[in-house]
């Protein structure tokens, strides 16, 4: 059952009358937008504040998933010797910050190039789990937890891009070795991968409720928002169909508010593009 009338009115009320900035954006749903051709309109309220919530893509610094290829940077061209400054980037398109298309799992679907702009234009949910994942590195989330933060926050937009915020991007580039403190544990020095995540029956809530609708997005600030305890990555292929990413190896989404935030995903649109390095924004209120 897809969300209240109420929710669904209010959402195309606040679309109708939002501002982007200092100028009005001219809207008519947010569902046409995920659809529409390459102006696609998004509504969005006026922000104050802008905050990154990517890591610097840097290849000394990028812990790396395993079997991704070599990520490196390579000086080209300088100032002194050319007049101009130009470096090599090679890299997978998983690598370090970034989201993934629907064609990531899915055989014949949207990949980068087919995405709509309103399609990486998203409201924003973020859920703290940091004093959980504290006690359980492989904590997962439950659809209890979800009613639980709609009781205290409120119903989730539609089309929303659902954030996890674990406290594991503290341990980014922090060490290598197995069985010490670093990003494929969470900081907790066990031995083995170690991440928090969403279970399959909440991510199927958050279909079933149309918080992922058409459009939307699961993220975290680890490798993926699937945990250690899912092999199959089953949030994630749930969640990468239709007009939905994921995200992944976000930061600093402490700096976010549980709700009423937005998030913008810029990256280079490859054919054929399972996904793409890039840039993630968070706008505040």
């Amino acid at each position: 059952m897809f969300r209240s009338l109420r929710t669904r009115r209010l959402v195309a009320g606040l679309a109708g009358s939002a501002l982007f900035a200092a100028g009005a954006v001219t809207a008519s749903t947010l569902g046409r937008a995920a659809v529409g051709d390459t102006a696609s309109p998004v509504a969005l309220p006026a922000f104050s504040k802008v905050v990154y919530l990517s890591h610097v893509n840097d290849p000394r610094d990028t812990p790396l998933f395993p079997g991704d290829p070599r990520f490196t940077i390579e000086t080209v061209f300088t100032v002194a010797d050319d007049g101009f400054y130009l470096e090599r980037v090679k890299e997978g398109m998983h690598t370090g910050t970034h989201y993934s298309a629907p064609c990531h799992f899915h055989r014949k679907a949207a990949c980068m190039d087919d995405l709509k702009p309103a399609d990486l234009v998203l409201p924003a949910v973020v859920i703290d789990v940091r004093a959980e994942v504290a006690a359980d590195p492989d904590h997962v989330v439950r659809t209890a937890d979800l009613e639980a933060w709609e009781s205290q926050h409120g119903e989730m937009p539609e089309g929303a891009a659902v954030l996890l915020l674990t406290g594991c991007d503290s341990w980014w580039a922090y060490g290598d070795e197995d069985g010490e403190p670093n990003y494929d544990n969470c900081g907790s020095g066990r031995r083995g991968d170690h991440q928090p995540g969403f279970s399959r029956k909440a991510v199927r809530w958050l279909i079933e409720t149309g918080v992922l609708g058409p459009r939307g997005a699961l993220g975290s600030d680890t490798f993926g928002p699937d945990p250690s305890s899912d092999g199959m990555y089953v949030p994630s292929a749930l969640t990468l169909r239709r007009h939905r990413v994921t995200i992944e190896n976000l930061t600093n989404l402490d700096a976010m508010p549980p709700t009423g935030g937005w998030i913008v995903l810029g990256s280079p649109r490859n054919p054929y593009g399972s996904g793409a390095p890039g840039t993630v924004f968070g706008l505040i209120p």
